[in-house]
């Protein structure tokens, strides 16, 4: 077989978890590499997380300039610059991805740039950019492989070369139409930036409501902020062929209802789910076994299936957000000491970078009523905290859920400014086990947003 190169740690994939799991380790002194394809820092700081919410920063301060009459000042258009915006995102992306060098080669671990792929059973051969091969292993070997957008296998979609949040994000051109096909997370904060940058803007959604994970009256919510906002919305809508071709002409033969329409546009983003990936590199024939999505069978430890190899973060069906495959290199690395940490009842926070913001941790009453939990449930709209009216920002509500023969924190959702930092402080109360009534009669900031805890909570109904 060759020569094969022994490491005592072996990551295939740089994304969050590795890169953390790859730093640590060689801080402590030990030998070990990361192979790599080459999105140097993962995905997050490359082609999602972060390249996102600086288009979305672009987006808002453009409806900020464009509104400007309601803070006081005089009205009149914002130009937007695309090719400015994409240059901006990508000096953002660039800064952190020059950081992630530096970080990299200060703590000592070998970087393989390459295409990495099992031959042999704790082998990985890498295919590198330069031709040749180089053939490694591993004491302990850690998959961190990550997803990337799905398109669905619809008639003409790929053939009309749509684009997916990667592409979106290196735009420099403001599409005429862009249709937006899924209204979960990803839909929502593209929608709603290339509408504020200046696009027409239609969403496509096969489900009821927008953000389907969510309670009803929260996708209702949104849905009504997107129109506001001049952004269509088909729900409950079928996406049957695709002709044409994106960034010029696209046509959508849709069916609703029974019936069947058409729809134009000048552009399509896809924003239908991700996949992981793991097609291809012979995790057959490690002895990994995937389930029938494609995923990485794992333990709440996130040992696979082969000895000796653990998988991270969304390819091995964590939830996919940074967060959590941040707390997978935690679980990493009880596994390497001799830790006990594992996957088992985490509670996981997520925020939506829409304007305003929605947020959630814990149960929602979906999630309640399909478990059978009784709850008590208490609701605010955002007019009744000052630091919203402050803002001109008061659309929204927050809403928590409490036991109903207790007092313990269940649940929290809030559609309005700042909520992905106020789910944090509920989160810290959820965390540590506090009564609800702590949230309620603790003394909390003015004006801030979080101070609407106080008035949420004095909302719960008595048992």
């Amino acid at each position: 077989m060759g020569d094969v190169e022994d490491y005592e740690l072996l990551i295939l994939g740089g994304g969050k978890a590795g890169k953390t799991l790859a730093m640590d380790m060689a801080r402590a002194g030990r030998r070990l590499a990361v192979i790599e394809r080459g999105l140097i820092g993962g995905s997050c700081i490359n082609i999602a997380c972060i390249p996102t919410k600086a288009l979305v920063r672009s987006a808002n301060v453009a409806r900020l300039v464009r509104d400007r009459a309601m803070f006081g000042m005089r009205p009149g258009d914002a130009e937007v610059d695309m090719a400015e915006v994409a240059a901006r995102t990508a000096g953002v992306v660039g800064g952190m991805v020059n950081d992630h060098r530096r970080l990299f080669a200060e703590s000592g671990f070998e970087l393989v740039i390459g295409e990495g792929r099992f031959v042999a059973p704790r082998v990985i051969e890498v295919s590198l950019p330069g031709g040749g091969t180089r053939r490694l292993t591993g004491e302990r070997i850690f998959l961190d492989l990550g997803t990337r957008a799905a398109v669905p296998d619809l008639p003409g979609l790929r053939a009309a070369d749509p684009l997916t949040h990667v592409e979106a994000l290196r735009l420099e051109r403001l599409p005429r139409h862009l249709l937006v096909l899924g209204g979960g997370y990803v839909g929502l904060e593209m929608a709603q930036a290339f509408r504020r940058l200046g696009s027409a803007v239609t969403v496509i959604e096969r489900g009821p409501q927008l953000a389907g994970r969510e309670d009803p009256d929260v996708g209702a919510a949104v849905l009504a902020l997107f129109l506001e906002e001049g952004i269509a919305v088909e729900l409950n809508t079928l996406v049957t062929q695709v002709t044409g071709r994106s960034g010029e002409a696209v046509t959508l033969r849709l069916l609703q209802g029974g019936g069947e329409r058409t729809l134009e546009g000048s552009d399509i983003l896809v924003a239908a789910g991700r996949v992981p990936q793991t097609a291809g590199i012979g995790l057959e024939k490690a002895g990994v076994d995937v389930d029938a999505a494609g995923f990485v069978v794992v333990d709440e430890r996130l040992a696979t299936t082969a000895p000796g190899i653990w998988a991270l973060g969304e390819a091995a069906g964590s939830p996919m957000f940074t967060h959590v495959a941040l707390d997978d290199y935690r679980i990493a690395k009880s596994v390497i000491l001799g830790g006990d940490r594992t996957t088992r009842g985490r509670l996981i926070p997520y925020a939506v970078f829409i304007e305003p913001e929605l947020g959630r941790v814990g149960l929602n009453e979906t999630d309640a009523r399909r478990q059978g939990i009784a709850v008590r449930v208490a609701k605010l709209s955002m007019p009744a905290v000052p630091r919203a009216r402050t803002l001109s920002e008061t659309r929204g509500f927050m809403k928590a859920l409490v036991q109903a023969d207790g007092d313990a924190i269940l649940g929290f959702a809030m559609l309005g400014a700042q909520a992905g930092e106020v789910v944090a402080a509920v989160q810290v109360a959820m965390w540590s086990q506090l009564p609800y009534t702590a949230l309620r009669d603790g003394i909390l900031a003015h004006p801030t947003m979080a101070e609407g805890l106080n008035l949420l909570f004095s909302n719960v109904p008595p048992a």
